[in-house]
C-alpha cells in the first residue's frame, strides 16, 4: 500500500444541479459529502472530478495520479466516454483500486469489469435498510457492528445480474421483504473493486458516519500494493531444460 493513498471521488453531479430535493440534502455535491468522511484522515490525499469537466474531469495525468477512483453516476452514464472508460478499465487491472457506489452498478466501467448486464430489481419508496455484515473479518468492516441501519433508502433486490463476488461482505434486508448482496468484491488483474450498494440521491445516506467509514475502509482495501510486475508474452526457462 502507498504511503499516501490518492482518492478520486467521480461523481456524475447532475441530480443536484437538476433536483432541489438532492440539492437540498447535497448542496454542494455527493462527491463532497464522500470527500468529508476521507479528508480527516492522515494517509490519504484526496480530489473530485465530475462529468461535464472536460475528460469526466478523468485526464490520463488524472488518472495516473490516483490509487483509488470511487464512482457515482446514475442518469447519464451513456454520456461517459468510452475512450475514458478504457483509460480507466486499462488503470484497474494495472492495480488501481476501484468503488462503485450505488448505481454505479450499472455504469459503463463496471459493466465491462463485471462481463454481464448488472440488472437488477429496485423500487422508490424510502424502505428502511438493514445491511448485515456476512464477512465480519474483513477489513472494510473494521469499526462496523453486526449491521447497519438506514431508516431511508431505495430498494435494490436480487437477483442481481453479476459475476460471484470473490468475497461477499454485506447482504442487505429491505422493509418490503427483499434482500441484497450489498457489498462485493473483485478482483481483476492487479486491482481490487469493491461494489457497495448504498446511496440514492434523495436520501442522506452519504452523511451517514458508518456509511463514510465503510467508505474510508474501502479505500484502505482496494489501494495498490507493491506486488510483483506481471510479465506476458514469451518467456525464456527459469531453469535449464532437459533435452
Amino acid at each position: 500500500m502507498p504511503n499516501t493513498i490518492r482518492v478520486t471521488i467521480w461523481n456524475e453531479f447532475r441530480h443536484e444541479q437538476q433536483d432541489e430535493r438532492v440539492k437540498r440534502i447535497y448542496p454542494a455535491g455527493i462527491h463532497e459529502a464522500i470527500a468529508a468522511h476521507l479528508r480527516p484522515h492522515p494517509g490519504i490525499a484526496v480530489r473530485t472530478a465530475t462529468l461535464d469537466e472536460p475528460e469526466h474531469g478523468l485526464t490520463q495525468e488524472v488518472v495516473d495520479q490516483t490509487d483509488v477512483l470511487i464512482w457515482w453516476g446514475h442518469i447519464a452514464h451513456h454520456e461517459v466516454a468510452d475512450h475514458v472508460v478504457d483509460r480507466v478499465h486499462k488503470a484497474v487491472l494495472g492495480g488501481m483500486g476501484l468503488v462503485v457506489l450505488h448505481s454505479g452498478h450499472y455504469s459503463k466501467i463496471f459493466q465491462r469489469l463485471m462481463g454481464t448486464t448488472c440488472s437488477l430489481k429496485w423500487r422508490e419508496a424510502g424502505e428502511r435498510e438493514r445491511l448485515w455484515v456476512v464477512a465480519p473479518g474483513h477489513p472494510i468492516v473494521e469499526g462496523i457492528g453486526e449491521a447497519i441501519e438506514l431508516e431511508e433508502e431505495e430498494m435494490y433486490g436480487e437477483f442481481f445480474d453479476i459475476p460471484e463476488p470473490d468475497t461477499l461482505v454485506f447482504v442487505s434486508w429491505f422493509t418490503g421483504g427483499e434482500v441484497f448482496r450489498s457489498g462485493c468484491c473483485f478482483y481483476r488483474g492487479k486491482g481490487k473493486i469493491f461494489y457497495f450498494r448504498p446511496g440514492h440521491e434523495t436520501h442522506p445516506t452519504y452523511h451517514n458516519p458508518q456509511i463514510g467509514r465503510v467508505i474510508l475502509n474501502a479505500v484502505r482495501w482496494a489501494a495498490p500494493v507493491r506486488g510483483p510486475e506481471i510479465t506476458w508474452d514469451n518467456v525464456p526457462p527459469r531453469e535449464p531444460l532437459q533435452k
